[in-house]
């Protein structure tokens, strides 16, 4: 799906595959967060991706008045409270993806999909 705007110069187009890479490199930073998680429908697995395919643990939603729903499956530190890595993710990326884009996030959903041992 694409987004969609004009201004006077012209129009603007983006792609939710753009939101959805910027949203995930902005999550892997949060604190606790070990990383995205890809769920296989299939077989019920739970896989971490790797940096570059950050944009399948992110689903974005753009709804009927132009504003974005954030979908996110995360992979946590052991030991850290989930709230708090929860309440700091959500924080952080609506305040950094509405300046990125231009667009109001209405709302953030996180799956917490695993929690792995950090060395």
């Amino acid at each position: 799906m694409k987004l969609r705007s004009s201004n006077p110069l012209g129009d603007i187009v983006v792609n939710t595959d753009v939101i959805a890479q910027y949203a995930g490199s902005l999550a892997i930073e949060c604190f606790g967060v070990v990383g995205m998680a890809a769920v296989s429908m299939k077989d019920g697995l739970v896989k971490l991706l790797r940096r570059e395919r950050l944009n399948h643990g992110v689903a974005v939603e753009v709804t009927e008045d132009k504003k974005l729903v954030l979908d996110f499956h995360v992979i946590v530190v052991y030991g850290v409270s989930i709230r708090a890595v929860a309440d700091n993710l959500i924080e952080s990326v609506k305040y950094q993806v509405e300046q990125f884009c231009g667009i109001e996030v209405e709302k953030i959903n996180i799956h917490i999909e695993g929690v792995r041992v950090i060395d």
